[in-house]
């Protein structure tokens, strides 16, 4: 099947089963695509190819980014595969392009301690910003003494200064 007539089966396909953001995204990738193999075969593009077309296309882009192009290529040619029954394997399922077009790894959150959070808390100047400082950090420790969903609740006593009327009137207080 030659490259050009599996791009517009693709367009076809997403203008009918896919949001107008999606298509615009797609449209992008697969224009570019279209204008170096165009009168080609999809067979005959082997996946050294596609990584140098991946990589002029995104080399200045975040990795995430480049992750989604790669993902997209992905998609389109696991498409025109399972569609059009070709006998190929998809060559964007190389470990060379996998392993170029990782996702990023995320860093995970630093939590700060509780005198960190108090002492910011404390530093402020006016009374507003301190109000929506201590707002979340309220509400974060009356957090902790949610029981576990799995738990039998008659067990758990919660601090008096932490209680509603409810649960005082009910006795779940300490």
């Amino acid at each position: 099947m030659i490259t050009k007539e599996a791009i517009t089966l693709f367009k076809y396909y997403l203008q009918s089963n896919h949001k107008q953001r999606t298509i615009e995204s797609y449209s992008l990738l697969l224009e570019r695509f279209e204008m170096i193999y165009s009168q080609r075969d999809m067979e005959t593009i082997a996946p050294d190819e596609i990584f140098h077309f991946l990589e002029n296309l995104t080399k200045d882009m975040a990795k995430s980014t480049r992750r989604l192009r790669y993902a997209q290529l992905k998609a389109f040619y696991n498409f025109i595969i399972d569609r059009c029954s070709l006998n190929m394997r998809n060559p964007c399922s190389m470990p060379l392009l996998s392993k170029s077009f990782r996702a990023p790894k995320q860093q995970p959150h630093k939590i700060l301690d509780r005198e960190t959070v108090d002492e910011m808390i404390y530093n402020t100047k006016k009374q507003r910003d301190r109000l929506i400082l201590r707002i979340p950090t309220q509400v974060a420790t009356r957090f902790r003494f949610i029981p576990p969903p799995d738990s039998d609740l008659s067990r758990h006593r919660i601090p008096k200064h932490f209680a509603t009327p409810w649960e005082v009137r009910k006795g779940r207080w300490i």
